[in-house]
Protein backbone atom coordinates (compact mmCIF):
# COMPACT_ATOMS: atom_id res chain seq x y z
CA UNK A 1 0.00 0.00 0.00
CA UNK A 2 1.33 3.71 -1.18
CA UNK A 3 0.22 6.97 0.60
CA UNK A 4 2.29 9.80 -0.46
CA UNK A 5 5.02 8.17 -1.60
CA UNK A 6 5.05 5.88 1.97
CA UNK A 7 4.92 2.07 1.34
CA UNK A 8 2.75 1.03 4.28
CA UNK A 9 1.89 -2.05 5.87
CA UNK A 10 -1.99 -2.46 5.03
CA UNK A 11 -2.74 -4.53 8.19
CA UNK A 12 -0.86 -2.44 10.61
CA UNK A 13 -2.14 0.47 9.57
CA UNK A 14 -5.61 -0.18 9.61
CA UNK A 15 -5.19 -1.85 13.13
CA UNK A 16 -3.63 1.10 14.59
CA UNK A 17 -5.79 3.57 13.42
CA UNK A 18 -8.99 1.60 14.66
CA UNK A 19 -7.29 1.29 18.34
CA UNK A 20 -6.04 5.07 18.29
CA UNK A 21 -9.86 6.22 17.04
CA UNK A 22 -11.43 3.68 19.75
CA UNK A 23 -8.90 4.82 22.83
CA UNK A 24 -9.30 8.39 21.66
CA UNK A 25 -13.44 8.13 21.86
CA UNK A 26 -13.05 6.06 25.09
CA UNK A 27 -11.11 9.26 26.57
CA UNK A 28 -12.37 12.04 24.84
CA UNK A 29 -15.92 10.92 26.43
CA UNK A 30 -14.82 10.10 29.91
CA UNK A 31 -13.14 13.96 29.60
CA UNK A 32 -16.22 15.17 28.06
CA UNK A 33 -18.07 14.13 31.07
CA UNK A 34 -16.12 15.69 33.66
CA UNK A 35 -15.37 19.00 31.27
CA UNK A 36 -18.87 19.45 30.08
CA UNK A 37 -21.51 17.25 31.52
CA UNK A 38 -21.13 17.06 35.03
CA UNK A 39 -20.40 21.12 34.79
CA UNK A 40 -23.19 22.33 32.96
CA UNK A 41 -25.63 19.68 34.75
CA UNK A 42 -25.47 22.28 37.87
CA UNK A 43 -27.42 25.06 36.06
CA UNK A 44 -29.02 22.58 33.40
CA UNK A 45 -29.61 19.06 35.10
CA UNK A 46 -31.55 17.97 31.95
CA UNK A 47 -28.25 17.35 30.14
CA UNK A 48 -27.60 14.44 32.36
CA UNK A 49 -30.31 12.21 30.32
CA UNK A 50 -27.68 11.61 27.85
CA UNK A 51 -25.31 10.06 30.34
CA UNK A 52 -26.47 6.60 29.85
CA UNK A 53 -25.91 7.08 25.89
CA UNK A 54 -22.71 8.43 26.63
CA UNK A 55 -21.57 5.40 29.27
CA UNK A 56 -22.59 2.97 26.53
CA UNK A 57 -20.31 4.74 24.15
CA UNK A 58 -17.66 4.10 26.47
CA UNK A 59 -18.38 0.53 26.67
CA UNK A 60 -18.34 0.01 23.14
CA UNK A 61 -15.13 2.28 22.87
CA UNK A 62 -13.02 0.63 25.11
CA UNK A 63 -14.47 -3.02 23.45
CA UNK A 64 -13.17 -2.08 20.72
CA UNK A 65 -9.84 -0.93 22.04
CA UNK A 66 -9.42 -3.84 23.32
CA UNK A 67 -9.46 -6.12 20.53
CA UNK A 68 -7.60 -3.12 18.25
CA UNK A 69 -5.29 -3.48 20.94
CA UNK A 70 -4.99 -7.12 20.78
CA UNK A 71 -4.67 -7.36 17.21
CA UNK A 72 -1.86 -4.40 17.41
CA UNK A 73 -0.15 -6.56 19.97
CA UNK A 74 0.30 -9.64 17.43
CA UNK A 75 1.00 -8.10 14.50
CA UNK A 76 3.68 -6.22 16.51
CA UNK A 77 5.34 -9.22 17.90
CA UNK A 78 5.30 -10.59 14.24
CA UNK A 79 7.49 -7.49 13.35
CA UNK A 80 9.95 -7.77 16.28
CA UNK A 81 10.62 -11.33 15.90
CA UNK A 82 10.64 -11.65 11.73
CA UNK A 83 8.20 -14.61 12.15
CA UNK A 84 5.03 -14.91 10.32
CA UNK A 85 1.58 -13.73 11.97
CA UNK A 86 0.58 -17.30 12.50
CA UNK A 87 4.28 -18.38 14.47
CA UNK A 88 4.55 -15.27 16.12
CA UNK A 89 1.05 -15.94 18.02
CA UNK A 90 3.16 -18.82 20.09
CA UNK A 91 2.99 -17.99 23.92
CA UNK A 92 6.73 -18.07 23.99
CA UNK A 93 6.85 -15.61 21.33
CA UNK A 94 4.11 -12.95 23.10
CA UNK A 95 5.38 -13.52 26.06
CA UNK A 96 8.73 -12.11 25.21
CA UNK A 97 7.83 -9.05 23.55
CA UNK A 98 5.20 -8.40 26.43
CA UNK A 99 8.02 -9.13 29.16
CA UNK A 100 11.16 -7.65 27.65
CA UNK A 101 10.16 -4.72 25.27
CA UNK A 102 9.09 -1.41 25.90
CA UNK A 103 5.79 -2.19 24.01
CA UNK A 104 4.97 -4.79 25.50
CA UNK A 105 5.55 -2.93 28.94
CA UNK A 106 3.91 0.02 27.65
CA UNK A 107 0.86 -2.42 26.52
CA UNK A 108 0.14 -3.96 29.83
CA UNK A 109 0.13 -0.48 31.95
CA UNK A 110 -2.70 0.27 29.58
CA UNK A 111 -4.53 -3.20 30.25
CA UNK A 112 -4.06 -2.19 33.76
CA UNK A 113 -6.06 1.27 32.77
CA UNK A 114 -8.89 -0.48 31.01
CA UNK A 115 -9.25 -2.63 33.90
CA UNK A 116 -9.71 0.19 36.36
CA UNK A 117 -11.55 2.33 34.16
CA UNK A 118 -14.28 -1.17 33.14
CA UNK A 119 -14.47 -1.46 37.20
CA UNK A 120 -15.15 2.43 37.51
CA UNK A 121 -17.68 1.92 34.73
CA UNK A 122 -19.26 -1.20 36.62
CA UNK A 123 -19.34 0.42 39.96
CA UNK A 124 -21.45 3.45 39.43
CA UNK A 125 -20.58 7.74 39.28
CA UNK A 126 -19.91 8.71 42.64
CA UNK A 127 -17.08 11.74 42.85
CA UNK A 128 -14.42 9.41 43.65
CA UNK A 129 -15.03 7.04 41.13
CA UNK A 130 -15.39 9.91 38.63
CA UNK A 131 -11.90 10.48 39.30
CA UNK A 132 -10.38 7.64 39.03
CA UNK A 133 -12.13 7.11 36.09
CA UNK A 134 -10.71 9.78 34.44
CA UNK A 135 -7.38 9.17 35.71
CA UNK A 136 -7.21 5.78 33.76
CA UNK A 137 -8.81 7.05 30.58
CA UNK A 138 -6.36 9.73 30.67
CA UNK A 139 -3.23 6.89 31.30
CA UNK A 140 -5.16 4.64 28.58
CA UNK A 141 -4.45 7.14 25.85
CA UNK A 142 -1.42 8.86 26.65
CA UNK A 143 0.84 6.13 27.78
CA UNK A 144 0.26 5.32 23.51
CA UNK A 145 3.21 7.92 23.26
CA UNK A 146 5.69 5.24 24.88
CA UNK A 147 5.16 3.20 21.88
CA UNK A 148 5.65 5.76 18.78
CA UNK A 149 8.99 8.09 17.71
CA UNK A 150 8.39 10.15 21.12
CA UNK A 151 9.32 6.81 23.17
CA UNK A 152 12.44 5.98 21.16
CA UNK A 153 13.78 9.72 21.60
CA UNK A 154 16.56 9.75 23.56
CA UNK A 155 17.76 12.04 26.79
CA UNK A 156 16.27 15.55 27.08
CA UNK A 157 14.80 15.82 23.52
CA UNK A 158 12.81 12.50 24.44
CA UNK A 159 11.70 14.48 27.54
CA UNK A 160 10.07 17.10 25.64
CA UNK A 161 8.97 14.76 22.74
CA UNK A 162 6.78 12.72 25.08
CA UNK A 163 5.53 15.36 27.33
CA UNK A 164 4.53 16.81 24.14
CA UNK A 165 3.48 13.78 22.63
CA UNK A 166 1.04 13.64 25.74
CA UNK A 167 -0.28 16.14 25.67
CA UNK A 168 -1.18 15.73 22.10
CA UNK A 169 -2.84 13.18 22.83
CA UNK A 170 -4.82 13.86 25.52
CA UNK A 171 -6.03 17.05 23.29
CA UNK A 172 -6.78 15.06 20.35
CA UNK A 173 -8.93 12.62 22.07
CA UNK A 174 -11.06 15.59 24.12
CA UNK A 175 -11.77 17.40 20.97
CA UNK A 176 -12.63 14.06 18.78
CA UNK A 177 -14.53 12.21 21.78
CA UNK A 178 -15.87 15.46 23.31
CA UNK A 179 -17.35 15.92 19.76
CA UNK A 180 -19.08 12.56 19.11
CA UNK A 181 -20.21 13.50 23.10
CA UNK A 182 -21.82 16.44 21.95
CA UNK A 183 -23.30 15.61 18.63
CA UNK A 184 -25.18 12.38 20.58
CA UNK A 185 -26.30 15.05 23.47
CA UNK A 186 -27.51 17.66 20.94
CA UNK A 187 -29.63 14.55 18.54
CA UNK A 188 -31.25 13.55 22.30
CA UNK A 189 -31.99 17.14 22.76
CA UNK A 190 -33.62 18.05 19.65
CA UNK A 191 -37.84 17.26 21.07
CA UNK A 192 -36.68 17.99 24.49
CA UNK A 193 -38.83 20.92 26.23
CA UNK A 194 -36.98 23.70 27.37
CA UNK A 195 -33.81 22.77 25.49
CA UNK A 196 -32.43 26.10 24.88
CA UNK A 197 -30.69 26.38 27.89
CA UNK A 198 -29.17 23.52 28.14
CA UNK A 199 -27.53 23.46 24.14
CA UNK A 200 -26.15 26.85 25.31
CA UNK A 201 -24.57 25.31 28.61
CA UNK A 202 -23.13 22.46 26.93
CA UNK A 203 -22.21 23.83 23.96
CA UNK A 204 -20.45 27.28 25.80
CA UNK A 205 -18.07 24.78 27.83
CA UNK A 206 -17.43 22.18 24.79
CA UNK A 207 -15.94 25.08 22.79
CA UNK A 208 -14.01 26.12 26.09
CA UNK A 209 -12.53 22.53 26.46
CA UNK A 210 -12.24 22.56 22.18
CA UNK A 211 -10.07 25.97 22.58
CA UNK A 212 -7.67 24.17 25.24
CA UNK A 213 -7.39 21.27 22.48
CA UNK A 214 -6.62 23.14 19.87
CA UNK A 215 -3.94 25.32 21.42
CA UNK A 216 -2.49 22.30 22.94
CA UNK A 217 -2.54 20.00 19.67
CA UNK A 218 -0.88 23.12 17.84
CA UNK A 219 2.10 23.82 20.38
CA UNK A 220 2.98 20.36 20.79
CA UNK A 221 2.47 19.74 16.95
CA UNK A 222 5.00 22.02 16.42
CA UNK A 223 7.74 20.51 19.19
CA UNK A 224 6.73 16.78 17.05
CA UNK A 225 7.59 18.68 13.49
CA UNK A 226 10.74 20.26 14.85
CA UNK A 227 11.81 16.98 16.30
CA UNK A 228 10.73 14.17 13.67
CA UNK A 229 11.37 16.78 10.23
CA UNK A 230 13.88 19.17 10.64
CA UNK A 231 13.24 20.98 7.82
CA UNK A 232 10.14 22.59 4.97
CA UNK A 233 12.19 20.20 2.24
CA UNK A 234 11.67 16.87 3.69
CA UNK A 235 8.42 17.63 4.97
CA UNK A 236 8.04 17.68 1.06
CA UNK A 237 9.83 15.08 -0.39
CA UNK A 238 9.69 12.19 2.44
CA UNK A 239 6.76 10.10 2.87
CA UNK A 240 6.73 10.74 5.94
CA UNK A 241 6.65 14.67 5.31
CA UNK A 242 4.01 14.21 2.95
CA UNK A 243 1.50 12.07 5.03
CA UNK A 244 2.41 14.74 8.13
CA UNK A 245 1.22 17.34 5.28
CA UNK A 246 -1.62 15.66 4.64
CA UNK A 247 -2.56 15.46 8.22
CA UNK A 248 -2.11 19.12 8.81
CA UNK A 249 -4.35 20.34 6.25
CA UNK A 250 -7.13 18.02 7.31
CA UNK A 251 -6.28 19.58 11.11
CA UNK A 252 -6.73 22.85 9.58
CA UNK A 253 -10.23 21.69 7.97
CA UNK A 254 -11.34 20.31 11.21
CA UNK A 255 -10.24 24.08 12.61
CA UNK A 256 -12.27 26.10 10.58
CA UNK A 257 -14.93 24.13 10.69
CA UNK A 258 -14.49 24.59 14.66
CA UNK A 259 -14.11 28.86 14.29
CA UNK A 260 -17.00 28.82 12.24
CA UNK A 261 -19.62 26.54 14.62
CA UNK A 262 -17.94 29.29 17.45
CA UNK A 263 -18.23 32.60 15.81
CA UNK A 264 -21.04 31.99 13.48
CA UNK A 265 -23.18 28.97 15.10
CA UNK A 266 -23.20 29.51 18.42
CA UNK A 267 -23.81 32.58 19.35
CA UNK A 268 -27.19 31.95 17.32
CA UNK A 269 -28.14 29.05 20.32
CA UNK A 270 -30.08 31.98 22.00
CA UNK A 271 -31.87 33.34 19.71
CA UNK A 272 -35.09 32.49 17.96
CA UNK A 273 -33.48 30.65 15.45
CA UNK A 274 -32.10 28.08 17.85
CA UNK A 275 -33.39 24.93 16.59
CA UNK A 276 -31.92 25.90 13.04
CA UNK A 277 -28.36 26.37 14.44
CA UNK A 278 -28.60 23.35 16.25
CA UNK A 279 -29.15 21.50 13.03
CA UNK A 280 -26.31 23.03 11.24
CA UNK A 281 -24.14 22.60 14.28
CA UNK A 282 -24.92 18.82 14.82
CA UNK A 283 -24.31 18.13 11.02
CA UNK A 284 -20.76 20.24 11.13
CA UNK A 285 -19.26 18.47 13.96
CA UNK A 286 -20.51 15.07 12.09
CA UNK A 287 -17.96 16.01 9.46
CA UNK A 288 -15.38 17.33 12.09
CA UNK A 289 -16.08 13.52 13.11
CA UNK A 290 -15.56 12.52 9.45
CA UNK A 291 -12.13 14.53 8.78
CA UNK A 292 -11.06 12.97 12.33
CA UNK A 293 -11.39 9.43 10.92
CA UNK A 294 -9.09 10.40 8.16
CA UNK A 295 -6.44 12.10 10.63
CA UNK A 296 -6.49 8.86 12.58
CA UNK A 297 -5.54 6.82 9.59
CA UNK A 298 -2.63 9.11 8.67
CA UNK A 299 -1.68 8.44 12.27
CA UNK A 300 -1.90 5.14 12.06
CA UNK A 301 0.45 5.05 8.93
CA UNK A 302 2.74 8.18 10.60
CA UNK A 303 3.95 5.50 13.39
CA UNK A 304 4.71 2.95 10.65
CA UNK A 305 7.53 5.54 9.11
CA UNK A 306 10.76 6.93 9.66
CA UNK A 307 10.99 10.32 10.76
CA UNK A 308 12.21 12.67 8.07
CA UNK A 309 14.39 14.24 10.18
CA UNK A 310 16.57 10.56 10.18
CA UNK A 311 16.91 11.38 6.38
CA UNK A 312 19.41 14.73 7.19
CA UNK A 313 22.45 14.14 6.32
Amino acid sequence: MDWFGAELDGPLVAVRTVHFAASAVTAGVVIFGAAVLMPASRTAPQVLAVAPRLRLVVWLALLVSVASGLAWFILQAAAMSGLSVGEAMSPGTLWTVLDETQFGQVMLARSLCVLVLAACLCLGGGAGLRRLRLAAALGLVGAIAWTGHAGATAGTEGVVHLLADVLHLWAAAAWTGGLLALVLLLLALRLAPDRAPVRIAAVRRFSTLGLASVATLIVSGAVHCWILVGSLQLMLVTGYGRLLTAKLVLFAAMLALAAANRVWLTPHLATMAADRSATILTCSAMLELLLAAAVFALVGALGTQHPAAHFLI
